[in-house]
């Protein structure tokens, strides 16, 4: 698990890598159509989606003539899974330190009778 988590936020380090996944998420699409946008060729695409599909992030069907790139959304799920557990850790340490600063405030502050004695 870990390991094919680490090739995913590899694969997704690249920004371009990036912007071929957020295309995929509205549609299949070929090698051509995802290099449409780009200044490179169509074998730097190729490279890209070889490392994408590695990661588990794509993967290519045939429909005819056609090669369609596809988005693997289960993929996401790892990743979902993985941060939600540290933001759920980072959430608990943050209400503990909220409970201590509550307390040494209290613990700081003069009381009712304290505040009317002088």
């Amino acid at each position: 698990m870990t390991d094919q988590l680490s090739k995913v936020f590899a694969a997704l380090a690249d920004p371009t890598r990036r912007d071929m996944v957020a295309r995929l998420t509205v549609a299949d699409a070929t090698v051509g159509d995802l290099a449409e946008p780009y200044d490179v060729s169509l074998q730097a695409v190729s490279k890209h989606l070889k490392v994408l599909e590695e990661a588990g992030l794509v993967s290519r069907s045939r429909e005819a003539q056609r090669r369609p790139v596809h988005l693997e959304a289960e993929v996401f799920d790892l990743m979902s899974k993985w941060i939600e557990r540290y933001r759920r850790q980072a959430e608990e340490r943050y209400s503990r330190l909220d409970a201590v600063l509550a307390s040494l405030q209290e613990a700081d502050s003069p009381t009712a009778e304290e505040g009317t004695a002088s």
